[in-house]
């Protein structure tokens, strides 16, 4: 087999598993795993994959800080029909956290209750959209601004969580590794969310299918210590085996009805 049967051989793996070992690549094309792993880095040179602790993947998994409005310019159906999948967990007074990110903002717009709601966000936009509702009160985050995400973070962000209890913590993130956890890019927003899964009964998690085999700079939690996946229908069969056989619930908007 040559080099360039190799590669090829090597990504149309990739395309089937999204990752592969390289002990797994040496077995499977009877090289030695010094020359798959010369293989993966010319290949990781060229852009087409990615190498991490002794595997290759099919995407880098760490993700950027991108701002709001790059952000919502992605995915925003997959977003709204998340946001409207979520807002049927909302109940007759109900207190929740709104935690940042574009599909809580999504959310909010989602947001119409026929009852009295009280809404603690870390969102200026999830906010600013909420406040046309009068039958929710809103407790608006104070701290430090986060221009990228229009929300806060800091001390006084959580100082305000202190001492309450909330039946349920909406919560947005930038990347789920079913290994690591789930994370974001800023460290003051990881530990704000930390704060608010503690003063939370339940949490629910809105994330797009995107989101699934990436990682942010800092850790929020480990998978077991969600309730809830709101996710879309581009999520993976093997991500949906593995969240489920986590013990955690999982929705899936957007999938087509038995009849």
């Amino acid at each position: 087999m040559t080099k360039e049967e190799r590669h090829n051989a090597i990504l149309e793996q990739l395309i089937k598993t999204d990752a592969i070992l390289v002990s797994d690549l040496s077995d499977r094309l009877a090289v030695s795993s010094v020359t798959i792993r010369k293989d993966l880095t010319e290949l990781e040179k060229a852009g087409k994959l990615y190498r991490s602790h002794g595997k290759a993947i099919a995407i880098n998994p760490f993700t950027g800080n991108r701002t709001v409005n790059e952000k919502e310019k992605l995915y925003p159906e997959e977003k709204y029909n998340i946001g409207m999948e979520a807002a049927k967990f909302i109940e007759p007074n109900d207190s929740i956290i709104l935690a940042s990110g574009t599909t809580i903002h999504a959310f909010a717009h989602c947001i119409n209750p026929a009852h009295k709601l009280t809404v603690v966000s870390a969102s200026l936009q999830a906010s600013i959209a909420l406040s046309q509702e009068d039958n929710i009160d809103i407790i608006q985050l104070g701290g430090m601004l986060r221009h990228s995400s229009e929300s806060v973070v800091g001390e006084y962000s959580e100082s305000i969580l202190n001492g309450c209890s909330f039946s349920k913590l909406f919560m947005g993130v930038d990347g789920i590794d079913l290994d690591f956890g789930f994370t974001t890019t800023d460290m003051r927003e990881a530990h704000l969310n930390q704060q608010m899964m503690k003063a939370a009964q339940k949490t629910i998690v809105l994330a797009d299918a995107s989101k699934f085999g990436r990682r942010g700079f800092a850790k929020i939690s480990n998978m077991e210590d969600v309730d809830v996946i709101i996710t879309d229908a581009h999520i993976k069969p093997m991500d949906r085996q593995r969240i489920e056989e986590l013990g955690i619930e999982l929705v899936i908007v957007g999938e087509p009805t038995l009849r």
